[in-house]
């Protein structure tokens, strides 16, 4: 059992919790039961779990490389205000698998909010969402509040940082209507897409929506229409809808 602050492997694996580290290391830290279950049936690369003295692993995950740190010493690892025990250390992909042909695509621009982020993977993979692009602006993915809000989902979807412009050119090269959302004169109402087997969806950030130049080069642009009394809907919201939406009409 590792019980010194001193330790090398704690040492590094302090150094995870921040943006640089992990980048420079290519290794992340995923906590929680659930979260930890998840990337165990992926195809994530597993390096090893830190265990919290007195938590007893499950009979299949004993066959992972583990080691068991002292009470005191996984609080300081921990991220969490109420820790479950369990970290998996896991390789960070510099490149996930993007499919051969995404026809369903999610561009994410200047999403802030790390609850946000989660929440919105965690709807591209249950509406059938080929691939998500983390474009300009948008908070790291690997941050811990992200892959917490994930829930799983994060091991389970393509997400990838890129330029969103350069895939907005893919899908017209692809003959995949573009459509970002935008309150203007031109926008369609949401009920009034039309039925398609694929799409590029552009969803803004929180504040400021998605940046004018995108919109230029989207095929459409949508907007929610929502109660009068209501000024806006939060961006995570507003993009299980529009997912939802898009997932019926295939």
């Amino acid at each position: 059992m590792i019980e010194s602050k001193q330790n090398q492997r704690v040492k590094r694996w302090k150094k995870l919790h921040k943006r640089k580290y992990r980048d420079q290391e290519g290794q992340v830290l995923v906590e929680g039961w659930h979260s930890v279950e998840e990337v165990l049936k992926s195809d994530w690369h597993v390096y090893e779990l830190i265990i919290k003295e007195s938590i007893e692993l499950p009979q299949t995950w004993k066959t992972y490389e583990h080691v068991v740190v002292a009470e005191d010493l996984f609080s300081e690892l921990s991220q969490t205000e109420t820790s479950q025990g369990v970290i998996a250390v896991v390789e960070q992909p510099q490149e996930q698998s993007i499919p051969t042909a995404p026809r369903k695509i999610l561009c994410l621009d200047g999403i802030q909010d790390p609850g946000n982020l989660g929440t919105i993977i965690r709807s591209g993979l249950a509406f059938g969402i080929d691939l998500i692009v983390l474009g300009e602006g948008t908070v790291d993915v690997f941050n811990h509040k992200v892959i917490r809000a994930t829930q799983g989902a994060l091991f389970h979807i393509p997400v990838i940082r890129g330029d969103n412009s350069s895939w907005i050119d893919y899908s017209k090269q692809h003959q995949i209507p573009v459509y970002a959302t935008a309150l203007d004169q031109q926008a369609l109402p949401l009920q009034d897409v039309k039925k398609g087997d694929s799409y590029t969806v552009i969803m803004g950030n929180e504040g400021n929506g998605v940046r004018p130049e995108l919109i230029q080069q989207a095929d459409h642009s949508l907007y929610i229409p929502i109660a009068s009394q209501s000024e806006s809907l939060n961006v995570a919201v507003a993009t299980s809808i529009v997912l939802y939406h898009f997932h019926q009409l295939t």
